[in-house]
């Protein structure tokens, strides 16, 4: 068995099901573990993505709710890092569903970005660095101060 990753984000879902076969077609995500219960309801699920996972589950509490019931507010993004062609990647999510709410772009810091939002309005941001900018340089092109820049 390999290792779990540190941290891991997880979203809910009104319909996890659906959101499960719309991540692998959009993303490439592999699902690796998916419990139902005895009525065939999705209970947990966990899909990779090279070392990283994301669960994905249903609206299970007043707290825990998809976008989509609570009219579209969100309080957390997922940040996806690839190692080639974002703008491919950028082709396949739209082509597959996602509404994409930055075309890919060249960042200060090095990385080409795009943002997208799934069909129940979870935010996904997808990013692949294109070139390797010193901590200097992204304060020098951003006007910002920067700290622990690795």
């Amino acid at each position: 068995m390999s290792r779990r990753p540190n941290l891991t984000s997880a979203v809910s879902y009104r319909d996890p099901k659906a959101a499960l076969d719309f991540l692998e077609r959009a993303f490439g995500f592999e699902l690796f573990m998916r419990i139902d219960d005895a009525e065939g309801n999705l209970v947990h699920s966990e899909m990779r993505f090279g070392d990283g996972v994301v669960m994905v589950g249903s609206e299970w509490s007043e707290e825990t709710r998809s976008p989509a019931s609570i009219g579209g507010k969100t309080t957390q993004t997922i940040h996806i890092h690839i190692d080639d062609d974002v703008d491919a990647h950028c082709a396949r999510a739209r082509a597959a569903g996602f509404e994409i709410i930055m075309e890919p772009a060249d960042q200060f810091y090095g990385d080409r970005t795009y943002r997208c939002r799934d069909p129940e309005g979870h935010i996904w941001t997808v990013g692949q660095t294109v070139k390797p900018v010193s901590r200097e340089e992204a304060e020098a092109a951003s006007g910002l101060k920067i700290e622990g820049w690795v």
